[in-house]
């Protein structure tokens, strides 16, 4: 018989999928375990146990376990010292005001079209003091703070013109090639056109007026050439009537358009697919002389005389022309004729809005539509509001297609080192170049990998971004690398395969529980969390679990603290926060009158609680109370405790993976052997059992502490628990094996 020491000096890599456990050869099982639960991996190595959390407020007294998130929590930052947690929920939402270590829900907003069906897909960016937010069945929603403990919701709109006859809106074809809109005027209210196919919307009855008032399209503006009009009603699939903003004209696509012959009052107009017939009439604006024919003997009303193609017609001046040559400038002709240039909004209830929202170089990116999933809308530099293209300037608005082959139903935007680009079939990006903005003639759309993104959003952390890959069974890092001069899409949670299930929502803190490295934390569809630690520098990426007497919903995170929403007792919707220093969970720090704490407002009689008394900078554990008349009753101590903090226990568990050594004759893997004792070096600690021997101390342990253990197994493993909900944290340990 031999006794080996076995140094288990780093956790590193976190808790390892069952499937990996036969890897002893590998690096990875020197510094994994089997189970970690409630416990973070320390930058050196060692796990702690992570914070209790602190009960704030109750979101929901009741609970629909058909949705996949009841209520979405939201970080709104506006400046160092005003800091706020948004909760959206079914038809309204709340925001709570962060004021060093009070929370306390300074607004509550009703009436906005939030449907709890669809809550875990809404998207949000913040700029400034407006936090926008956005999904396909809604026109995006602000949520502006107009103080620091007063806010109100705005439906996003599109700036317009100073004369109110053009919003800069982004609009689309949505009709096939050659499909002409027809309106019977120029100018006015209750303009018919016609289509020449099957095109609006006919939900619904016909009223006694023949119309269909609940069609979709009622609302909705389309874009002749370059004039507005607002569809007021609807008669068929084919004809509508509108409201024209100002007169039907169109700017021709080309410079100097007219031609004159030498001699003769024809004029040549160049206007491509003009839709226009010989003997109709349309009025020439802003053109200037050309041939020796002067500006008013060319603007105004004509006739046309002879249609020469489909981009030439020519009518006749006041004036012959004394030459032949091109001119005439920019020139603009007023016409109604059938044409196929017009398009319709992009964004309305009948095509869908846009499902994903970001800011990037100072510009709002608006992402995939139902009507166009795969689009990309970049507004103006510097105006948020104004999405017009204009004449395709460097500061013009873009709007740009990721045309590669399949359709990209975007889900997700995120700023980073480039615009980024998560679909639900691949991941792409919009190139940033070295010195140089996006603009409208070098935006291009770039597809990298094709693995999709499920509805979680993808989130930076340690400079990559990590994502949910589509299926939800995946974790991956999106980052850019130089050696391949692209994007990649790592696993980073093949080593822990059985903790991503059912991810339905995701927050990164930074410095969390006195940590410096950054935690990603996945709320899980089974009600527990799951824990990323990332420090790309070291090569160190693990991961560890969050249980609780509850089942964890939605996640966000202010800089180093953490929230969540949590349901606790079944249905009771709590937001809390993770406090440091804290050992229990949905608790609070209760004042005692003669040793009895008023817990009525949070608790229901016949719930059991574990309950720790402050008395000066001691802490005791009293074990567990049972709620009696909306009370814990502390009486039967001595001495009088002035405070306690009561909530529920949460299980810490560490357990290693089988300990194993290679000695002469090989590895011991599946050989019978046993584990005499296990020295753990703990700080701070003030319980812990090692296979179920107890830490003995008085306070907390700091030091070296060797537990003696028995019995043999093929798999034997170290298991560090507690028996009370008290301060842990062990920086390694040494086994002594028996083989």
């Amino acid at each position: 018989m031999q006794k080996v020491r076995v140094p288990l000096n780093s956790f590193q890599y976190g808790e390892i999928s069952e499937n990996v456990i036969h890897r002893v050869d590998s690096p990875i099982y020197q510094a994994s375990a089997q189970r970690l639960e409630n416990v973070l991996v320390r930058a050196e190595g060692g796990v702690k146990k992570r914070p209790g959390m602190k009960n704030i407020f109750q979101l929901l007294p009741s609970r629909d376990t058909s949705k996949k998130l009841q209520c979405k929590l939201i970080p709104f930052i506006f400046s160092d010292d005003e800091r706020y947690i948004v909760a959206i929920q079914n038809t309204y939402l709340r925001v709570f005001r962060i004021d060093g270590e009070n929370v306390t829900q300074v607004s509550i907003l009703a009436g906005v079209p939030f449907d709890d069906d669809y809550i875990h897909q809404y998207t949000y960016a913040q700029y400034g003091d407006v936090l926008f937010i956005a999904h396909p069945l809604f026109m995006p929603r602000m949520i502006i703070r107009t103080s620091l403990t007063s806010f109100t919701v705005e439906t996003f709109s599109f700036d317009q013109r100073v004369d109110g006859l053009k919003i800069y809106q982004p609009y689309s074809v949505f009709h096939g090639n050659n499909v002409t809109l027809d309106p019977a005027a120029t100018s006015g209210t209750n303009v018919a056109v016609t289509v020449s196919e099957a095109y609006f919307d006919t939900t619904g009855a016909v009223d006694g007026s023949g119309n269909y008032p609940d069609s979709l399209h009622v609302g909705v503006f389309l874009r002749y050439h370059d004039t507005e009009m607002e569809i007021t009603s609807v008669q068929s699939a084919t004809q509508a009537r509108v409201s024209i903003s100002g007169t039907l004209q169109t700017r021709l696509e080309i410079a100097n358009p007219l031609r004159t012959n030498a001699g003769s009052v024809g004029i040549e107009v160049t206007h491509l697919n003009h839709g226009l017939d010989a003997g109709d009439t349309i009025q020439i604006v802003d053109a200037s002389a050309v041939g020796g024919i002067n500006a008013n003997a060319i603007n105004g009303s004509r006739l046309i005389q002879e249609i020469i193609d489909e981009n030439t017609y020519r009518f006749d001046a006041s004036s012959a022309a004394n030459a032949s040559e091109d001119g005439g400038g920019f020139v603009k002709v007023v016409t109604h004729a059938p044409t196929s240039d017009w398009a319709e909004q992009s964004f309305s209830s009948v095509r869908g809005y846009p499902a994903a929202i970001e800011f990037h170089e100072n510009r709002l990116c608006f992402g995939g539509t139902i009507a166009e999933p795969d689009s990309l809308w970049l507004s103006k530099i510097g105006s948020f509001f104004n999405f017009d293209v204009g004449d395709a300037a460097d500061d013009d608005s873009i709007n740009i297609v990721a045309a590669t082959g399949d359709v990209n139903e975007i889900r997700y935007l995120v700023s980073n080192r480039d615009l980024q680009v998560f679909t639900a079939s691949a991941e792409l990006y919009v190139p940033t170049y070295l010195n140089q903005a996006i603009t409208p003639t070098n935006a291009q759309i770039r597809k990298q990998t094709p693995y999709g993104c499920e509805f979680v959003e993808p989130t930076s952390i340690d400079g990559a971004t990590i994502f949910i890959q589509t299926g939800g069974k995946v974790a991956r890092e999106y980052l850019y690398t130089d050696d391949e001069d692209a994007y990649t899409s790592t696993a980073v949670s093949n080593i822990a395969s059985h903790l991503i299930d059912g991810i339905q929502d995701v927050a990164v803190v930074n410095g969390f529980a006195q940590l410096s490295e950054g935690f990603a934390v996945f709320t899980k569809a089974n009600g527990d969390c799951t824990v990323f630690s990332s420090s790309r520098a070291e090569k160190r990426a693990g991961w560890t679990r969050f249980t609780t007497q509850g089942e964890f919903s939605s996640v966000a995170a202010i800089d180093d603290r953490l929230f969540a929403s949590v349901w606790f007792d079944g249905s009771d919707l709590r937001l809390v926060e993770f406090k440091d220093g804290w050992q229990l969970d949905k608790s609070k720090l209760y004042s005692l009158t003669s040793n009895v704490a008023d817990v009525s407002a949070d608790f229901s009689d016949g719930i059991v609680l574990d309950v720790i008394a402050v008395e000066g900078d001691r802490e005791d554990y009293l074990g567990t109370h049972t709620v009696a008349s909306g009370s814990i009753d502390l009486s039967g101590y001595n001495p009088a405790y002035t405070e306690a903090y009561i909530g529920y226990s949460f299980p810490v568990s560490v357990t290693t993976n089988p300990i194993d050594v290679a000695a002469g004759n090989g590895p011991q893997t599946g050989n019978p052997r046993g584990i005499s004792s296990a020295i753990l070096d703990l700080r701070g600690t003030r319980s812990a059992k090692v296979n179920n021997t107890p830490l003995v101390t008085d306070g907390e342990f700091n030091g070296k502490k060797e537990f003696r253990l028995l019995g043999y197994g093929r798999d034997p493993q170290i298991t560090i628990t507690q028996d009370e909900p008290l301060s842990l944290q062990v920086n390694g340990l040494i086994a002594e094996l028996i083989i």
